[in-house]
């Protein structure tokens, strides 16, 4: 289902894109939790037997010439991300209602300001991690959130 919601303001899509993204989990029966404020390096917690792991969630609409979505992965504080600020980048492209469950340490090198995500080419480098919800539930990196 092609998505037309619009937004006038960025912070508003990203809180929306947040509540996507938890109910999306909700409904493949994931136990999500929303860390309280907004200053956090993660905007929501899995848990899976007792392990947590920390998803930062983006979104875009943003498609450039050749059919590819841009997704900035820089936090609106201008500050880049830190290797451990969090496990998953989970991204939404809203126009194809489509998410893409991509580990961080694909994305945190520090040099990284954005990615390019072409949805109907079935080689490119995100097609891995396209709707890899099963990625959440295999992660056995963190103890804690």
């Amino acid at each position: 289902m092609k998505s037309k919601i619009r937004f006038k303001n960025c912070k508003r899509r990203g809180e929306w894109a947040e509540l996507e993204f938890i109910a999306a989990a909700a409904k493949r029966d994931l136990r999500v939790s929303k860390p309280m404020g907004d200053s956090g390096s993660y905007d929501a917690v899995i848990e899976i037997q007792g392990r947590f792991v920390r998803v930062q969630v983006k979104s875009t609409t943003c498609i450039r010439p050749g059919g590819c979505y841009k997704c900035n992965i820089r936090p609106s504080t201008g500050r880049p991300y830190k290797r451990r600020d969090f496990d998953f980048l989970a991204v939404y492209i809203i126009p194809e209602d489509l998410w893409y469950i991509i580990p961080a340490r694909l994305v945190l090198d520090g040099k990284k300001i954005a990615i390019m995500i072409h949805t109907t080419t079935p080689t490119s480098r995100w097609a891995p991690y396209k709707e890899a919800w099963d990625l959440l539930c295999n992660y056995r990196h963190r103890t804690r959130p």
